[in-house]
């Protein structure tokens, strides 16, 4: 009488388990590298959309709209630095749109720390250009995103540490 075995030998569950850690190792830190980009992509693309939106608003409107560093949500203080968020308010205060802290540990800081807001005029020119640069935690020069805001209001996205 042959007995029939049921389930899985010792050895086959061993190197079952192994080509899952050897796979692991090789996909975790693509997947965190992928992770990396992508919210930072994100990251950079709403405060993109945040600056387009105050220059439509000040041409569409025919007064100043200011993107501006903000430590509170509120108002546009000059202790605020980009990475606490920013505000888009018109020519009376009022609050237009509210962006808040990243949640991670990325930073966005202006060339110099000199820059705290963006003032666009009806003409959607600004007096205050700059660059702002988005850096990960640990600074890498392939994460790092800048926008670049010219004097006549353009806007040029720089990546992959193509910065000025």
């Amino acid at each position: 009488m042959s007995r029939m075995a049921a389930g899985f030998t010792l050895v086959e569950l061993l190197v079952t388990i192994a080509l899952i850690a050897i796979l692991l190792a090789i996909g975790v830190p693509s997947y965190q590298s992928v992770t990396t980009a992508n919210r930072m992509s994100g990251e950079i693309n709403g405060l993109v959309g945040n600056l387009q939106y105050a220059r439509a608003e000040a041409v569409k409107q025919g007064q100043n709209v200011t993107v501006c560093a903000s430590s509170n949500g509120t108002s546009c203080s000059g202790s605020g630095t980009w990475s606490n968020g920013w505000i888009v308010v018109d020519s009376n205060n009022n609050v237009l749109k509210v962006q808040q802290a990243f949640g991670g540990t990325d930073t966005l800081a202006s060339s110099g720390n000199t820059l705290s807001s963006i003032a666009y005029n009806r003409y959607g020119f600004t007096a205050n250009s700059g660059t702002l640069t988005l850096h990960d935690q640990a600074n890498t020069q392939t994460w790092r995103k800048c926008v670049v805001v010219s004097p006549v209001g353009e806007l040029t996205l720089n990546s992959q540490g193509a910065c000025p």
